[in-house]
């Protein structure tokens, strides 16, 4: 028996903000979206070419609070071919919440504060 993971989900208060930052940051862009008939739900699934995997944002039209991330305990990680560049960007984002220099990686955060860890490429 094999499994194979398909993707990870984040509920968000602001779709619309989320959707530019996950662009912006990562380059992963909209590929499909489930929206409910009576509008209470959108569902976008977001990715990009490298891979299969992707991060499904998951906005409720009716929870009217932010979400209660506890103590950001869990984080989804992205590889980059260039780690200089991409912690330029994401310094001049603002959206560096820890940087641990000794392991050489460093986490953002997005809008709803779900930390995303960020780590070089293995050569």
């Amino acid at each position: 028996m094999r499994f194979q993971m398909v993707h990870e989900n984040y509920n968000v208060k602001d779709l619309e903000r989320s959707i530019e930052f996950y662009k912006n940051a990562l380059g992963i862009t909209e590929k499909r979206r489930i929206e409910a008939p009576d509008g209470s739900f959108i569902i976008v699934y977001l990715g990009n070419k490298t891979t299969d995997f992707e991060l499904e944002l998951t906005w409720l039209r009716d929870f009217d609070r932010p979400y209660n991330l506890g103590d950001c305990e869990f984080h989804l990680a992205f590889r980059t071919d260039n780690f200089e560049a991409a912690h330029k960007l994401h310094e001049e984002m603002g959206c560096i919440c820890f940087e641990n220099k000794e392991m050489g990686i460093y986490f953002i955060s997005d809008p709803d504060g779900y930390w995303l860890e960020i780590i070089p490429d293995k050569r």
